[in-house]
């Protein structure tokens, strides 16, 4: 095949409509639920790719495209049936399980757009007096011998307490041992007829019983049960999973009603699983049917144990939950067991099944206060999602979306449901989901209906002459080509064309440069490429011109005054210039006077050119070196209105260029808001006396000066106050000095009498001997005395 269009690498980054590339109104459609397809036969520019008319909505719009003429078909949401929800009993009547609505709606129909979710609410209302059936599965493995006698009384007892919850209540019965292959039991003949010691009486070993079908009857229930006897097998693990995929699969056998299904699962041991089959010699993977023959299960020998997800499909597909009723020992394994089963419970047995009616009623209410929403095998490409909103305003997202807890009897929750797909899943045919609670019979059937092609799509016309004699139809304004036939509008085949004769027309005068190299030469015609802003765009015959590389200003395209077309600005009205940077508009260069530029310049692409060099600013109204307006007209105000000040001498000469208006006093003299531009003037005469005026040029350029005849003269000082304030001053001064000095000297004082007193009572006197006193009497010792 030859080839018939060569380019550089096309850049196709920008929103998800134009990276799409799309070449039909159903392509375009299926890229996002933004994108619209643009159908007006005029609309594509030289130069400009099919794939063009794919953009978002404003973009099209933005490019000249009318909103009437884009295809930007919707989803929708339509509901089909919708009972209301219902208890058991209505209208004093009560009605058949099948009649009972827990959930609203019941079905739907969405139509699906690419990427555009759709959502609707799901309604679900627990009735009251709702029917159950509970099959008990039972372990008959020798350790479960005492638990066996206690479970003789089950039924009417267990009855009896169910009549609580709801009237209609069914029970039956089933037990299970292990596969009856070594070396899960011993095959010798002696074991086969009585597995246990030589004196136990024990039943030949089985894999799974049906030993009553679900019935009302209660002591029936007791009758068959306390007929049951003990077997046994050599290894720990039992073969329930066996048991339960029976249950499961074999509805009629069972029972089982469109009610709620309760399955108890009573051992005091582990479990076989998928795999473990192999040590028996069984290969084959359970094929989850049912295998019952006169109430035994006769394929444990040619079928493995079914693997947990098997049972989890199983058990989900059959609405029933499951309670395990194990011992303390193995409460961990079935509590991770439990995990991976939803609507599930686990409760500790006690040691002789004691305990069970309790542990069934905790349990069910457990399961039936959780609501939980399961969907079933959605179409590649279609997603959904759940919001939930439960009782007391409690609102979950993601998987937690899906249920509610601690729902009651006649509690009403609402689930949010968004269903979104991606492309046209399916080529396009209708599919059908279901919703539906766990546990429960009730479903929701949804109808998924993809859009996948435009309205217009219908009104296609083939082989129209407008896509080159017929070679493609003309769909949604451009033309979508027959099988071997190319192009914008078809016009090139495949097969009778070679490359070196369509490039001489891709290239500009005779040039080198394909397509100017942007844009790529398909059948002899250039396909422009598309840029990362999917409002730039290169057009023309050679893609030579574009609308973005135009003169800028301020940073903006066309100083954000006109568009580009062919790299060159098509300015707005009131705006020139390369760059549209230049304004017409004079209103910019108005001083404060309402003259341009003051009178003192000219206004230039809206900013004035100050032609007096002493002025300045953007409308020539500053004048740094001029006096001011009052300062320089003062002189000639003062000698007109009372004869005064230096120019009283020259003042008609020099100053009768404006109009004098007398008013007696300041308050009189216009306002700002009087006239359009006015100066009030507060000067000093010879006498420093203050005069009052105001100076006013009118639209006319004449000036007015009206002028205050009261002046303010300052008043000269009072000297007795003066004098006496002074003198008042240095006597208070004066006292005040006196006081102080009077304080310290107290102060000063009480100090010194202090210290005093205090060495006073500190003073010691000493009593020493008068050095010149002698005593009276004289003491004479005998020199001969020896003191005998």
């Amino acid at each position: 095949m030859n080839v018939v269009w060569r380019s550089s690498s096309v850049n196709n980054d920008g929103n998800e409509c134009t990276k799409a590339s799309a070449q039909s109104c159903g392509e375009c459609i299926q890229a996002g639920e933004k994108c619209g397809w643009c159908t007006d036969e005029d609309f594509l520019k030289q130069g400009e790719q099919k794939s063009t008319r794919c953009d978002e909505i404003e973009a099209l719009i933005k490019k000249g495209c009318s909103k009437a003429s884009i295809e930007d078909p919707r989803g929708t949401v339509t509901v089909n049936k919708n009972q209301s929800l219902t208890d058991r009993t209505q209208d004093g009547v009560k009605l058949k399980p099948d009649q009972i609505t827990q959930i609203q709606p019941q079905k739907l129909t969405l139509d699906l757009r690419s990427g555009e979710a759709q959502t609707f609410n799901l309604t679900f209302k627990r009735a009251e007096d709702y029917p159950i059936d509970l099959y008990y599965l039972m372990d008959l493995s020798y350790s479960m011998k005492d638990d066996l006698e206690n479970v003789k009384n089950l039924g009417t007892d267990l009855m009896f307490e169910m009549q609580k919850i709801t009237s209609d209540f069914r029970i039956g019965f089933g037990s299970f041992v292990e596969k009856t292959v070594m070396p899960y039991i011993s095959t010798t003949p002696a074991k086969l007829l009585n597995p246990c010691t030589s004196d136990q009486n024990c039943t030949s070993p089985f894999s799974y019983k049906n030993v009553l079908s679900l019935t009302a009857d209660g002591s029936q229930f007791n009758n068959l049960v306390s007929k049951q006897q003990i077997s046994g097998n050599l290894d720990s693990p039992e073969g329930g999973f066996d048991a339960i995929m029976q249950v499961t699969v074999c509805a009629n056998q069972i029972g089982w009603r469109n009610v709620t299904r309760l399955l108890v699962f009573s051992t005091d041991a582990g479990f076989h699983f998928a795999g473990d089959g192999k040590l028996g010699g069984i290969v084959l993977p359970n094929d989850g049917k049912c295998h019952l023959q006169e109430n035994m299960y006769t394929m444990s020998h040619y079928y493995d144990y079914p693997s947990i997800a098997h049972l989890v499909q199983k058990l989900s597909e059959n609405n029933i939950q499951t309670i395990f009723a194990v011992t303390e020992e193995f409460q961990p394994v079935y509590q991770e067991l439990k995990n991976l089963i939803p609507k599930s419970a686990v409760g500790t047995l006690s040691s002789d099944s004691g305990n069970v009616i309790k542990l069934i009623i905790d349990a069910y209410n457990s399961l039936s206060s959780e609501i939980i929403l399961e969907n079933s095998r959605l179409p590649e490409g279609v997603s959904i999602s759940y919001i939930s909103h439960c009782k007391n305003g409690v609102s979950e997202k993601g998987e937690n979306g899906r249920k509610c807890s601690n729902i009651s009897i006649g509690d009403q929750v609402t689930f949010e449901v968004a269903v979104t797909a991606k492309g046209c899943p399916s080529k396009g045919k209708s599919e059908t989901i279901k919703i539906k609670p766990l546990g429960f019979t009730e479903e929701v059937e949804i109808v998924l209906n993809f859009i996948c092609e435009c309205e217009c799509h219908e009104d296609g016309i083939p082989n129209s002459p407008a896509c080159h004699f017929g070679n493609g139809t003309l769909e949604c304004g451009a033309c979508r080509c027959n099988e071997g036939r190319i192009g914008r509008v078809c016009e090139c085949s495949k097969d009778e064309v070679r490359t070196e004769d369509l490039d001489a027309n891709c290239r500009m005068d005779n040039g080198t440069d394909i397509c100017s190299n942007n844009g790529d030469c398909v059948c002899g015609t250039c396909e422009c490429k598309k840029r990362d802003n999917p409002e730039e765009r290169y057009s023309g015959k050679f893609c030579e011109c574009d609308n973005f590389n135009c003169d800028r200003s301020n940073n903006k395209l066309c100083g954000g005054h006109g568009r580009c077309e062919c790299r060159k600005c098509i300015c707005d009205a009131n705006y020139t210039g390369s760059a549209c940077d230049c304004s017409l508009d004079p209103s910019t260069c108005l001083a404060s006077n309402k003259q341009i530029c003051n009178g003192r310049g000219t206004c230039e692409c809206g900013v004035c050119k100050c032609t007096d060099t002493k002025f300045q600013g953007p409308t020539c109204e500053i004048c740094p070196t001029c006096p001011g307006v009052c300062t320089e007209h003062k002189d000639c105000v003062q000698c007109r209105a009372f004869g005064t000040g230096d120019k009283k001498d020259t003042c008609e000469k020099e100053c009768s260029y404006f109009n004098l208006i007398i008013k007696k006093k300041k308050e009189e003299l216009p306002q700002p808001n009087d006239q359009p531009y006015i100066n009030h003037c507060k000067e000093r005469d010879a006498n420093d006396c203050w005069f009052f005026f105001t100076y006013a040029t009118k639209n006319d350029s004449t000036v007015e000066v009206h002028v205050a005849e009261e002046l303010e003269c300052p008043s000269g000082p009072d000297i007795i106050p003066i004098v006496a304030g002074v003198v008042a001053g240095i006597v208070l001064i004066g006292l005040a000095l006196l006081l102080i000095w009077k304080l310290l000297m107290i102060i000063h004082d009480r100090r010194e009498f202090a210290k005093f007193e205090k060495e006073k009572m500190n003073a010691k006197w000493d009593a020493g001997e008068n050095p010149i006193y002698k005593s009276a009497v004289t003491t004479v010792v005998n020199p001969k005395y020896e003191g005998k």
